[in-house]
């Protein structure tokens, strides 16, 4: 288990529409009878020092929950790149640390090893890849990388692969049912 001295403010993205969960809120989703918010917090809090959510929808809920809430800085669902700007913007660490809402199986050694994975190879972030695909928002970034995403997204860039890349980044491989998420309804049984 990590130790909650990584200087690492966790951020869980909660901002997003839902399209594909036909509209809800994925973050208060049940799975075996608890909301995704809460297993995903749950998996994150020993990992990080402090503990943000981001959302857009149903703040009071989530502010229930204990955690500093933070809305996009911009409004209009602009996509996880715009969840990730406002949790480098709120964060207080060094180093941040992103994970979806709808991802209750997340390793209780992620912050670590991404952490390890960024010192190691001097890049300034390190995201999660299952061993095929990248895991775009389960990442971690150098807090001091906000001004070029603020760039960036003046830019015109939504994709955060594609950002990542240009910022410079490593990837490490996590058991690919560890970073599963929910995204449909039939799909959380």
């Amino acid at each position: 288990m990590t130790t909650p001295s990584l200087p690492i403010t966790g951020v869980i993205l909660a901002g997003g529409e839902g399209r594909r969960m036909g509209g809800q809120d994925k973050g208060w989703v049940e799975y075996l009878g608890t909301p995704l918010i809460q297993h995903v917090s749950q998996r994150l809090l020993p990992q990080v020092s402090e503990l943000l959510i981001n959302a857009n929808r149903n703040r009071s809920d989530y502010q229930s929950l204990g955690y500093p809430v933070t809305a996009d800085l911009e409004s209009g669902f602009q996509g996880p790149l715009m969840g990730i700007l406002t949790g480098l913007k709120a964060a207080r660490q060094p180093w941040v640390l992103f994970t979806p809402c709808d991802g209750p199986f997340l390793p209780e050694d992620l912050a670590e090893r991404l952490y390890q994975a960024a010192l190691n190879s001097q890049q300034p972030i390190a995201v999660a890849s299952d061993g095929e695909r990248l895991q775009p928002v389960v990442v971690l970034i150098k807090r001091d990388c906000l001004t070029q995403l603020e760039a960036a997204m003046q830019d015109g860039e939504r994709k955060p692969d594609r950002w990542y890349a240009k910022v410079g980044m490593t990837s490490v491989v996590f058991a690919a049912a560890s970073l599963r998420n929910f995204n449909r309804p039939e799909e959380v049984i």
